[in-house]
């Protein structure tokens, strides 16, 4: 694979993404003048949280090498057809590359939601598997990618494959698709909440403190959805509300809001703790 081409940048970039995106909300975290944007204190994150900074590196960069040797497999086996396609297509207009990234974001949407729902539902894959996950429990920016490699295999990288291949957008579109989503999952564990900052937590109702709500003892059978929208938490019943606070002490908390007893029934059985 030419270092240079399409695909090769398709690998690559996502991962600089992460690295330098979650730099960034480390570096301003640490920033005296941003506590007032917490949601938890740094007392709480070494004190919630059950894994090393050190192991949390560790984990992320075993899930970004087999995410890119899948992702090379994938533009392998995509690659005759589309060199077949690519000399008598037209150029792809700006409505149809849209096109195809909202084709992946629901696609992605949704696989993530149906594993990331079942991965509480099961008893045994959430011990053995996604609790890894949930060792964050006051989540910090590079923590975005701490999977057990069975979940970061199945959920993201998986995902990510049927995305691309579903929505048929071109290795170059998927530069910026997979940054997207990328990006998005820094920010959805960034611990900060900045919605005049942050176009992400503006735009996407799904965001650091929504998904905040998830990585409490009290919403973890609720607010599922990843990485884009909160369409099939609100569809299929494990939406949780929530209001952003002042915390006595300073900073900000995510407090969840009492549910309706239909919500709460329909999310019941969503959870393997």
């Amino acid at each position: 694979m030419d270092p240079l081409s399409d695909e090769a940048l398709a690998i690559v970039v996502p991962i600089v993404v992460y690295w330098l995106y979650s730099g960034l909300y480390m570096a301003l975290g640490h920033s005296i003048s941003m506590d007032k944007y917490r949601l938890h204190s740094k007392e709480e994150e070494d004190a919630k949280n059950l894994v090393s900074k050190r192991d949390v590196v560790m984990g992320v960069l075993l899930q970004q090498l087999v995410q890119a040797a899948v992702a090379a497999a994938t533009f392998t086996l995509a690659g005759e057809r589309r060199t077949t396609t690519a000399t008598t297509a037209s150029p792809s207009s700006w409505l149809a590359v849209a096109a195809r990234f909202a084709v992946g974001m629901v696609v992605l949407d949704g696989w993530q939601y149906a594993w990331h729902r079942w991965m509480h539902t099961n008893r045994f894959l959430y011990r053995r598997v996604h609790s890894w996950h949930h060792r964050l429990v006051a989540p910090y920016a590079f923590g975005a990618q701490y999977n057990h490699p069975a979940e970061g295999l199945l959920l993201d990288t998986v995902g990510g494959a049927v995305a691309f291949l579903a929505s048929g957008m071109s290795p170059r579109a998927s530069v910026v698709f997979f940054s997207l989503c990328t990006a998005k999952g820094v920010d959805d564990h960034c611990g900060l909440w900045l919605p005049a900052a942050s176009p992400l937590q503006r735009v996407f109702r799904n965001n650091a403190a929504y998904h905040d709500v998830h990585h409490q003892r009290r919403g973890g059978r609720y607010n599922f959805s990843q990485p884009f929208f909160v369409t099939w938490d609100k569809v299929l019943g494990t939406h949780m509300p929530y209001v952003v606070e002042e915390r006595p002490g300073g900073g900000l908390q995510v407090r969840p809001v009492a549910m309706s007893p239909s919500s709460a029934t329909a999310a019941a059985g969503a959870s393997g703790k």
